[in-house]
């Protein structure tokens, strides 16, 4: 389904054309109004008339998530102060908050696109929308609560917490959309059960899921579990927030990039030279049409790959791939460097096991990394299989990844349940080495 289809279904050629066009405003409008960055065109000895194509791209400087921390609070701002309508920012656990601005146009714009990315999923205007993702500097809950209202659906701002709270209002208003991570809505569907309440008198048929990764194993759990269709959005606060690509009902097979608003690419992360389409490596973005804070070239640090050819849903927009994980959370084990998304597939491999995990790390006295996988027996498994199910962990392991790991076996239900985000990796070796 289509939400703007004047746009949606514009002829390849015409797409660039318009990217182009706005690409082109985009670099004067930086270069003439961010200090930053005409000290990083002037460096590399280009100005914005040098890029007379979508190919010059990769002449441009790269954007990390550095320069914004480098430029705290408002540096990179493209706009003077007074126009800037509303700010977001990240936690900040890993340094300075990263910071990002919106003009009035700019909220207009993403409300929008979180439309245009909610009927992608499936949804209507006639839909009822209960939205657990958190609101505050957080840019998930007042994403898609504008983008709910822009549509017309009716949206619940229940945010995080009070989950007891949250599956009493999912009975009692009718919710018919579910919007949170993934690993909440399990969390929500347990305490559903512990609640006494049939998950057939809920009238949810769908799900909206992101903000963290997630597996093909915990998207059929959670559909199977709540009888919905478990779609991907994906999005990052330095961009815009959630709704710069997302998943189609129709194949739901790899995410759609808004690209009249937003440019993308692919490049390896060792080299940050562009790769080909259907390759595997960074992604890369550049803001086409953001006022406040527009961002060139912006190194995401997701790794996924842009799907060739078309969609069968009939949208022009490129698909790029579920994330596989991040540069910056890849594990060196013993000399391999191993992807988190690697771990969770081998284990959505084994029958028996559920899709909760942990990843332990740490290193002894002389000096000898260890990695022990806790990982959660599926529900009805006997406990009597959690023996076979060790070996076979292990087994798995050493055969793909070429390095051996302990595994333990742990009940259903026994791993903590967050309400935000899940935190899967426990590496003390980043203690050891700051010590």
């Amino acid at each position: 389904m289509l939400y703007d289809v004047n746009h949606e279904t514009l002829p390849r050629d015409e797409l660039e054309a318009l990217q182009q066009r706005r690409l082109s405003l985009l670099l004067e409008k930086v270069y003439h109004n961010v200090p930053f960055y005409r000290k990083r065109f002037d460096e590399r000895g280009v100005r914005p008339e040098h890029i007379r194509s979508l190919a010059d791209m990769r002449i441009l400087p790269f954007t990390e998530k550095q320069d914004l921390r480098n430029n705290y609070p408002f540096g990179l701002f493209a706009v003077p102060r007074d126009q800037v309508v509303r700010v977001h920012a990240s936690s900040g656990t890993t340094g300075k908050a990263t910071v990002v601005g919106y003009t009035a146009r700019d909220v207009s714009t993403w409300a929008d696109l979180m439309a245009r990315s909610f009927v992608c999923a499936g949804g209507s205007r006639r839909d009822i929308v209960h939205n657990a993702y958190g609101y505050g500097l957080f840019t998930g809950g007042l994403g898609m609560h504008y983008g709910v209202e822009r549509l017309g659906a009716t949206i619940i701002p229940i945010s995080g917490g009070g989950t007891r709270r949250q599956v009493m209002l999912l009975r009692d208003f009718g919710a018919t959309v579910l919007c949170s991570t993934p690993s909440y809505a399990l969390y929500l569907y347990e305490t559903i059960i512990e609640s006494g309440i049939d998950v057939t008198d809920l009238k949810l048929h769908t799900g909206i899921f992101g903000a963290e990764p997630w597996s093909a194993k915990m998207r059929a759990e959670i559909e199977t579990k709540l009888g919905i269709k478990a779609m991907d959005i994906y999005g990052l606060s330095e961009i815009m927030g959630p709704g710069v690509a997302m998943e189609c009902r129709e194949a739901q097979d790899g995410l759609h990039v808004w690209e009249d608003h937003f440019l993308m690419e692919i490049i390896d992360p060792e080299t940050g030279e562009p790769l080909p389409d259907g390759e595997t490596g960074e992604l890369v973005i550049t803001t086409l049409t953001k006022e406040a804070q527009p961002l060139i070239r912006y190194r995401t640090r997701d790794i996924t790959r842009i799907i060739p050819g078309p969609c069968t849903c009939g949208s022009i927009m490129p698909r790029h791939s579920r994330i596989k994980g991040r540069t910056d959370d890849t594990i060196k084990f013993r000399g391999v460097n191993i992807y988190p998304s690697s771990v969770d597939a081998i284990l959505s491999s084994v029958p028996g096991l559920g899709s909760e995990y942990q990843i332990h790390l740490w290193r002894d006295d002389s000096g000898r990394d260890h990695m022990r996988l806790v990982v959660e027996r599926a529900q009805g498994v006997e406990v009597g299989r959690s023996m076979d199910l060790t070996r076979e962990i292990e087994h798995q392991v050493k055969k793909q990844l070429l390095v051996s790991v302990d595994a333990e076996v742990v009940g259903y239900g026994e791993l903590p349940r967050s309400e935000r985000k899940s935190r899967r990796i426990f590496d003390t070796r980043i203690q050891d080495d700051i010590v």
